[in-house]
This record gives structure tokens, C-alpha cells and sequence, in this order.
């Protein structure tokens, strides 16, 4: 059994993502061998493999469980070292994570024990959510098991479903009551190998635009037999613990983004840096530096909401249900974008499957589409912060911060405290600490003094989050809430994001990778909040906000600390890490 990485046994444990980088091996091959996988449609085997020898599965287990997941920003920087090479096989691999999720939230100490067991040495597992005919609307789900005298009788039909048949172990929401309320489902524990032969059946892979190797299939089960040990968490509290569980795997999901958007820019700065055109190297041109230093803005500004979200995780776990919402739909909407500016510089080569890199940029671009649909689509995300505006617009009025549980979640890299999943709640009677903070730290920069423009974009940002607060609180409840109150939380997002870059520059973040040309001057924080100002004006359909001291110098800068790393193979966001292990 793997229950650990060797690496962390050879002195690498504060390191895991890099130990794993270099057990990976030499990306040029992977990307190769992932591209023939694409092609043939088949699943990227070899590579699961490799991660399982790494010890991958047993960062899917808590500390507390016998696993190695003690900090989620740790998982969150093994995923994006996996989603960088092959978001396929990232996609493919995490899903046990999601799929044992809720075991941790309500698992028995010997369902926890089991699951612990069976993750650890390479099993995969799968979250069987939705169905054929109803999607995101799990209260109203068809499959049903009905109780009898000892045990259930499953039947139904679960689709589509990332592993339902590789996987021998699946969590399958099932309806054990009225239809449509909130405590008319439940969970249980599904072991397809002590079913009864005929009692279930594997349903056919989908055909997909993206991610065309993973297994996305279906199960249908018939009259299945299952025991009471199989019933997770108390009867008709599954919607509940899927609420719940959902709020760590969206945060989680934004490792799949990061690895795809930081692979996309990676791919287009090499191409940029070679391209000749009329004697003249493409990536000296001005409108290819603005798009590039753009898109390492985006691409700096996703990393720094995802990782505070992840330490959020641990302490300031009360709000979750806000900070996974927000970063869930902030994370894919921000890569969508960035790697369709970076697809016009690369042009047919962006579609292209056998000329530039094997294709990947097209590979890439296909696979991360579905990211937004994972865990709840965008629309479903936003429609989940929707009700909490009266409280996220109180909270921000009275500038209602938990200022230690902020302090941490702040100081990457340093070890959390335990997750505590009693902790999660449906809503967040604070609001969010990130957001709340924004006007205290903007006046904070401006009297420690900060680097040229930045404190005038965080004063900017403070009052742009000002002006939107009362405008959610004036949104009346509504069961079918209005295109502006989506528009909205699309604005939020942003503002979630820009204080996030502010509280990782104002802390130095990971002081072991809080150094270099990104950090010199402010310079990503300030290309970042400059580049977030300008979406939220789109998003809510202001004038674009005017240039702040040193905006004129950005692009060219950080276009070419981007092109430099890209060479030698550095990091090109503010927390990464390298792409070639020495």
C-alpha cells in the first residue's frame, strides 16, 4: 500500500510539488505520449500510474484519516503540476479526491478507516451525482433507494459520471424521499464488486469535444442490494453533505485551471519568442507584449484567489460557502479568457494537432472548457452566492472581518490548522473576510507607502467593491434571480481576486518563492489589479478605469520577465515553480 510519496521520506515534504515535477520526468515526453492518447480516445493510463507510484492518492486523505492532505494549498500545487502536463489526466486522477469527499464529512470511523484504505493504495472512486434528465437539479434525481426490512434496493440510472466504470467504488446520491425537498435524499457507498451479478450494468463512454480519454460513462443499477453500512451520513442528509462537500472540491477545481492557463501561456511565449516575422521576433511587437503581460496578469491574478482560497479552507472554513463559489466561477472564467487571447497570437497553430508542441495548445484549450461544468457550472455557482448578498452586503458595511482567520489563510506555506468539517455551513453568517478586509487594506498600502500605482489600484478596487456591496444588498431573493444579480457576482469574483493579490503582496506570501523580477516593484500585483479593474468595467458595463502611475511601463515589463522564465524554464506566476527540475 502507497500511503506516502518516497520523496517526502528523502527530506522533500516541504516541497512536494517540485518532488513531484521532477518524478515526472522530462515534459516534452509527456506531452507527446499525451497527445497520441488524445487522438486514439484512449485513457491516460501510464501517467495515473506514475502519479499512484508517486503517492498522489494519499494526499486525497485527510491527516486525520492516515493520509498526507494536512494543507489543501499542498493538493492544490500537486494538481496544477499534474493539469500543467495533462489536464486529462489530472481530471482523471483527481476525481477520487471529489469522489471520497463526503466520507470525510460524515463517514462512520470504520467507513473512513475503509475508504482510507482503498484510496491509499490506488483505487479509484467516483461521485455519482447526476443523471440523464436532470443535471445540477440533484433535489429532484430519479435514481431510488427504496428502504426495506434490513438494507435498500438501488435503482436508477446515474450519467455522466467521470470514472462511474473504471472505478469500483462510487458515493451515489439517491432519492429515499419526497422528491424535490430538502431532506428527500441520501448517500451511500457503493462496492460495484459486492453487487449481485445483473444487478447493475456500465453504461457506454461518452464521446467528448475535450478530455477525449477519461472515463465519462454511466452506471444503471437494478434492484441492487445494499447493506445499512452502506447509508453515509444520517438518512435524507444527502443534499446536505453534497452541499457541503461541494464547497472543498470547488475550491479544489481551480488546480485544473491554473495548470491549463500556466501550460497555455508557457506554450505561446515559446511560439512568440521564435516567430519571425519581417526579420522581427513576434513577441517584440507591442500588441503581443500587451496580450501576454495581460494574460500573466489573469493568469497571477487566478493563482493568488485560488491558493487564499485553499488556505481558506482551514481557517476561515465558516465562509466557504462564499469563498468556493466565488473562486469556482472566478477560476475557469479567467483561463477561458486568457487562453483565448494567447490563441490569437498563436493563430492556426492554436488548432493545429500535429505541428506546434504536438498539438497541445488545441489539447489543452478542448480539456479546460469542461472545467467550468465540473462541481457546479458557473450559472449554478453564482445562483449559490445570489441569496448571500444581504449578508456579503451587511458584512462589507461593517467591515466585519475574521482577522486572524484571514492572517492565515494569507501565510502561504505555512502549515494551517486542522480542517474541521463540522465547520462548514450551508451560508456564511459573516460574509467574506477577503472581501470585507478591502477598504482597511487599501488605506494600509497607502500609508506604508507601496509601489508606484498599486496603492491607487487598491484604493480604486476598495471603492469599486464599495459601490457594488449596496447594489447586492438591494437585489430582492428571487427563485429565478434577474441577468444583474448574475452580472453582480461576476463582478465580485473580481474584487474577490484583486484583494487576494493585495493580501499575498502586502504578506510576501511563500517567502521561499516571493522573490525575482515578478515581484520587483509590485510588478504583478500592479499588472494583476490593473487588469481586474478592466474586467469588472466590462462585466458591469462602466467606463474603463483610467492608467495609474507606472501602467505605462507594465507591459513591456512583465511581457519580457514572462519571455525570460519561459526560456530557462522559471516560474512565470508569483507562487510557481519551475518547469524543468534541474
Amino acid at each position: 500500500m502507497s500511503t506516502a510519496p518516497a520523496a517526502l521520506a528523502s527530506g522533500l515534504a516541504a516541497a512536494p510539488d517540485i518532488a513531484l515535477d521532477a518524478a515526472l520526468g522530462d515534459p516534452e515526453d509527456s506531452a507527446g505520449v499525451s497527445a497520441e492518447l488524445d487522438e486514439a480516445e484512449e485513457f491516460p493510463a501510464q501517467m495515473c500510474a506514475r502519479l499512484d507510484a508517486f503517492g498522489l492518492p494519499a494526499y486525497y486523505v485527510p491527516a486525520d484519516h492516515g493520509g498526507a492532505l494536512a494543507d489543501h494549498e499542498q493538493l492544490l500545487r500537486l494538481q496544477r503540476v499534474v493539469a500543467r502536463r495533462d489536464l486529462s489526466a489530472a481530471i482523471a486522477h483527481g476525481k477520487t479526491y471529489l469522489g471520497a469527499a463526503p466520507v470525510w464529512t460524515v463517514g462512520t470511523p470504520r467507513q473512513t478507516a475503509a475508504v482510507s484504505a482503498a484510496v491509499r493504495s490506488g483505487e479509484p472512486f467516483a461521485w455519482a451525482l447526476t443523471e440523464p434528465d436532470h443535471g445540477a437539479d440533484l433535489a429532484n434525481g430519479e435514481v431510488i433507494a427504496a428502504r426495506r426490512t434490513s438494507g435498500f434496493l438501488l435503482d436508477g440510472t446515474k450519467w455522466p459520471i467521470n470514472n462511474a466504470t473504471r472505478a469500483d467504488h462510487l458515493v451515489v446520491l439517491a432519492r429515499t424521499g419526497d422528491p424535490g425537498t430538502a431532506r428527500g435524499h441520501s448517500l451511500f457507498l457503493v462496492d460495484k464488486r459486492r453487487l449481485a451479478r445483473g444487478t447493475w450494468r456500465a453504461l457506454p463512454k461518452a464521446a467528448t469535444h475535450g478530455v477525449r480519454g477519461i472515463d465519462i460513462s454511466g452506471i444503471e443499477f437494478s434492484a441492487a442490494e445494499l447493506s445499512d453500512a452502506a447509508l453515509l451520513g444520517p438518512e435524507g442528509s444527502g443534499l446536505e453533505t453534497v452541499l457541503r462537500t461541494l464547497q472543498l472540491t470547488r475550491t479544489m477545481c481551480t488546480a485544473l485551471s491554473l495548470g491549463a492557463g500556466e501550460q497555455a501561456l508557457r506554450l505561446t511565449a515559446g511560439f512568440t519568442a521564435t516567430r519571425m516575422i519581417q526579420r522581427t521576433p513576434l513577441a517584440d511587437r507591442p500588441r503581443t507584449r500587451s496580450i501576454i503581460a495581460r494574460c500573466a496578469a489573469l493568469l497571477a491574478a487566478t493563482e493568488a484567489a485560488a491558493s487564499l482560497g485553499a488556505r481558506s479552507i482551514h481557517s476561515l472554513t465558516d465562509e466557504l460557502s462564499v469563498t468556493s463559489a466565488v473562486v469556482k466561477a472566478l477560476a475557469p472564467t479567467l483561463i477561458d479568457a486568457v487562453v483565448a487571447d494567447l490563441a490569437e497570437l498563436l493563430g492556426l497553430r492554436s488548432f493545429l494537432t500535429g505541428e506546434y508542441a504536438h498539438g497541445a495548445f488545441q489539447k489543452l484549450s478542448r480539456d479546460h472548457h469542461v472545467v467550468a461544468i465540473f462541481d457546479g457550472s458557473t450559472p449554478v455557482n453564482r445562483a449559490a452566492l445570489i441569496p448571500q448578498y444581504g449578508r456579503l452586503a451587511r458584512g462589507f458595511a461593517r467591515a466585519d472581518v475574521d482577522t486572524d482567520g484571514l492572517a492565515e489563510a494569507a501565510a502561504l506555506g505555512t502549515r494551517p490548522r486542522r480542517l474541521d468539517h463540522r465547520a462548514l455551513t450551508l451560508t456564511s453568517r459573516r460574509g467574506c473576510s477577503v472581501v470585507q478586509s478591502l477598504p482597511i487594506l487599501a488605506e494600509a498600502l497607502a500609508d506604508r507607502g507601496a509601489p508606484d500605482g498599486l496603492a491607487e489600484h487598491a484604493a480604486a478596487l476598495a471603492a469599486t467593491a464599495a459601490d457594488i456591496a449596496p447594489l447586492m444588498g438591494e437585489a430582492a431573493p428571487s427563485a429565478r434571480p434577474p441577468m444583474a444579480a448574475y452580472e453582480l457576482a461576476g463582478a465580485y469574483e473580481l474584487c474577490y481576486a484583486g484583494a487576494a493579490c493585495l493580501h499575498l503582496w502586502a504578506t510576501g506570501g511563500r517567502p521561499s518563492r516571493a522573490s525575482g523580477p515578478l515581484w520587483d516593484d509590485g510588478l504583478w500585483a500592479r499588472a494583476a489589479l490593473r487588469a481586474l479593474r478592466a474586467r469588472i468595467a466590462t462585466v458591469l458595463r462602466t467606463p474603463a478605469p483610467e492608467p495609474e502611475p507606472g501602467d505605462d511601463t507594465i507591459d513591456f515589463r512583465l511581457s519580457a520577465v514572462i519571455d525570460e522564465a519561459v526560456a530557462v524554464g522559471a516560474a512565470v506566476t508569483p507562487f510557481g515553480i519551475p518547469v524543468r527540475t534541474p
